[in-house]
C-alpha cells in the first residue's frame, strides 16, 4: 500500500506580513497531482490543518476545496487534529464526511477505532491519535499525572490492544501529533511543554509498522518507521535550511517500509543575512539572495540611518530586520530580547527570582513555577477550544 504522509498545513497563516494563502492553494494542487501521478492509495495528514482554532473564512474555503478534490480522486484520506486546530470544529460533520472517504479523527476516545483499508495483501489499520493535551485527556486515559508521555503511552496501549484482536498479518499505521525525542525544532512550532518536558521517546510507538508524525516543521527520519513530514511551506526564518517535502511511503506485504521524499513547491527561497549594513549592500557573494525573502541582522555598533529602505534597494523582499551590535552579552546596550534569546518562560522566571532575592529557587519552588506555567497554558488551550 502506498501512502502520502503530510502534516502542518497551517491554513490561514502568514509569513511575516506575506499572505500565504496562494502558496497554500498551490500546495493543495501539488498534493492532488502527486496523489494522481504517483498512484497513491491513501493520504495521511498528521494535524495542524489550520493555524488557529477559529480560522479565517478563506482558509476554511481552501480546506473545503482540498476535501472535495481528494474525495473526487476516490483515494481515502485520514486526518487528525493538531495543537493549533480546534478538534471540535475540525471534527464537525466527520461522520458524514467519512462516507466520502475523508476520515477525520479528532476525538481522543476513538484513537483505538481504526480506519481499515485493504489491498491485495490484506488489511491496513490506520489509527488516528489527535493532539493529546495532557490536562484535557488525563481522565479519558486514566493517567495519574498529566504528561505527554503518559497520555500517549496510554493511547498506544489501546491501539496495540485493538491491533491484537485483528487478523494475523494486519499492517498498521499510526498518525500522531507530538514532539518526539530526537526531533529538531524550529521557531514556528507552538510550545507544548508540560511539567518541564515536551518530548516523548519514540519507543512509545513500538509495535506498529509506520508512525506518521506531525508538529515539527522539518522533514525528519527518527527511525525507519517513525517520521515527520514537516510543513509543506516555511513559516519562520528558522526554516531557511529546510527542504519542504512529503513522504511517499510504501508498505509491503510484511509491513516493511520504503520511503521517498516528494518535494513541495516553495514560493520563494529564504535567506538569513548577518553583518554590517554597508557590507551586506556591497558583498557580491550575496547576489543569489536578492530575490529571496530576507531576514537581515545588522551588527553595526551604531544603528544606521534608514536601514530597511537601503536594504530593500538590493533585497526588495526583506521582511525582517534585527539589530545585534557587535558587543558581548554582558556589555551595556545589549537588547533585552537578546539577553532572553533561547530561554524558556521557566528559566526567565527563575532568573527573576534570583535577581529579586539574590538566590535561585529550590526544587520545591521550581515545581511550583512549573505547575503554574502548565496551568496557564492548559487554561489558554481550554478557552481557545471553547471559543
Amino acid at each position: 500500500m502506498r501512502l502520502l504522509h503530510t502534516s502542518d498545513w497551517h491554513l490561514g497563516r502568514a509569513f511575516h506580513r506575506v499572505n500565504m494563502l496562494g502558496a497554500q492553494a498551490g500546495f493543495v494542487g501539488h498534493l492532488v497531482e502527486t496523489v494522481r501521478e504517483r498512484a497513491v492509495d491513501a493520504v495521511v495528514v498528521s494535524g495542524d490543518v489550520y493555524d488557529r482554532a477559529v480560522p479565517p473564512l478563506a482558509a476554511v474555503e481552501l480546506f473545503d476545496d482540498a476535501l472535495h478534490r481528494l474525495a473526487d480522486l476516490g483515494v481515502p484520506t485520514v486526518m487528525i487534529s493538531g495543537n493549533h486546530d480546534s478538534a471540535r470544529r475540525l471534527g464537525v460533520g466527520a461522520g458524514l464526511i467519512d462516507r466520502a472517504g475523508i476520515h477525520l479523527r479528532t476525538d481522543p476516545a476513538g484513537c483505538d477505532t481504526p480506519v481499515v483499508l485493504t489491498d491485495t495483501h490484506g488489511d491496513v489499520a490506520f489509527y488516528g491519535l489527535p493532539y493529546l493535551e495532557p490536562a484535557l485527556v488525563r481522565d479519558e486515559f486514566g493517567v495519574e499525572k498529566a504528561g505527554h508521555e503518559a497520555v500517549l503511552a496510554a493511547a498506544m496501549d489501546r491501539v496495540r490492544a485493538d491491533l491484537a484482536t485483528r487478523a494475523r498479518g494486519t499492517r498498521s499505521v499510526v498518525l500522531a501529533h507530538a514532539f518526539v525525542t530526537g526531533g529538531e525544532q524550529s521557531d514556528s512550532e507552538r510550545d507544548i511543554t508540560v511539567g518541564g518536558v515536551a518530548a516523548v521517546p519514540s519507543g512509545v510507538f513500538d509495535g506498529v509498522d509506520y508512525v506518521a508524525l506531525g508538529h515539527l516543521h522539518g522533514c525528519q527520519t527518527l527511525t525507519e518507521r517513525v517520521r515527520y513530514s514537516g510543513s509543506p511551506l516555511p513559516y519562520s526564518f528558522s526554516e531557511h535550511r529546510h527542504r519542504k517535502s512529503m513522504w511517499l511511503v510504501d508498505l509491503d506485504a510484511a509491513g516493511a517500509v520504503t520511503a521517498e521524499r516528494v518535494d513541495c513547491p516553495v514560493p520563494r527561497a529564504l535567506a538569513r543575512l548577518r553583518g554590517r549594513l554597508e557590507d551586506l549592500l556591497a558583498d557580491p557573494e550575496l547576489a543569489p539572495h536578492e530575490d529571496a525573502w530576507v531576514e537581515a541582522t545588522l551588527t553595526d555598533p551604531v544603528r544606521p540611518d534608514e536601514p530597511m529602505a537601503r536594504l530593500a534597494e538590493r533585497f526588495p523582499h526583506t521582511l525582517s530586520l534585527v539589530f545585534d551590535p557587535d558587543r558581548g552579552p554582558d556589555e551595556p546596550g545589549v537588547s533585552y530580547a537578546r539577553r532572553l534569546a533561547d530561554r524558556s518562560d521557566q528559566q526567565i522566571a527563575e532568573d527573576f527570582v534570583t535577581h529579586v532575592r539574590g538566590a535561585g529557587p529550590d526544587d520545591r519552588e521550581r515545581s511550583v513555577l512549573r505547575d503554574a506555567f502548565d496551568a496557564v497554558r492548559a487554561d489558554e488551550t481550554v478557552r481557545e477550544v471553547a471559543r
